[in-house]
């Protein structure tokens, strides 16, 4: 990968298969390799990382009447050296927000991220419009999905992902190929379910100790 300016955006059809935690790990595993923001348009980060949930973020940003470009970087929260969260906000309506936004702001926020020196991982959440826009413009837009009837029911008619991170849940009646053969794109990248991943979250050491069934997300980058 040629670092800075490269965009990678994680969706969902549903909430609850693990887009937030997927998006978040892929931004730690990146951040080893060098500097790289992390984008919250879901609003669940600064909880996995263990952030003050209600500092200014992306939602004042666009709820001012002429958004500064040059004011993004004030809102970004530093998780460590090389990792940094663009938070979503004190957001008042969280569970509609993104359906209720300007698309002109979205593609704004697209051209400004993809002039970034950095590396950029962004949670877009359940892909709500307008923020498909993001999506659009992201060098590689990822599907993460359960081996779920309802989520991949549901995820057909969004956006074709570049890629499918499937959570490979025990009991599960349906395969990874089966996703692959809805999507028709190969899935390189299954994650076992593993409760050391909601442990370290619970524990708030997410980041400083990143559970090692994630580690295979750096076949993404």
């Amino acid at each position: 990968m040629v670092w800075g300016g490269f965009v990678l955006s994680f969706y969902a059809a549903k909430g609850g298969v693990g887009c937030s935690v997927t998006a978040a790990a892929t931004a730690v595993l990146a951040s080893r390799e060098g500097p790289v923001l992390l984008v919250d348009l879901l609003g669940d980060q600064p909880a996995l990382f263990g952030l003050d949930a209600a500092s200014p973020g992306l939602a004042d940003w666009f709820g001012a009447d002429a958004p500064l470009p040059d004011a993004l970087s004030r809102l970004e929260v530093p998780v460590d050296d090389r990792l940094s969260l663009l938070p979503l906000g004190r957001d008042p309506g969280h569970t509609t927000w993104l359906g209720s936004g300007n698309p002109e702001q979205y593609q704004t926020l697209a051209r400004l991220l993809r002039l970034e020196g950095r590396e950029i991982v962004v949670d877009v959440g359940t892909a709500a419009d307008p923020a498909r826009s993001i999506l659009g413009a992201s060098n590689a837009a990822i599907l993460v999905s359960r081996l779920c009837y309802l989520a991949t029911r549901a995820a057909r008619p969004l956006l074709p992902p570049d890629d499918v991170v499937v959570i490979d849940e025990p009991g599960r009646a349906l395969r990874p190929s089966d996703l692959a053969a809805v999507f028709g794109t190969a899935i390189d990248t299954v994650l076992p379910w593993d409760p050391a991943v909601a442990r370290a979250v619970d524990a708030g050491l997410f980041a400083a100790r990143l559970p090692r069934s994630l580690h295979r997300l750096r076949d993404l980058l």
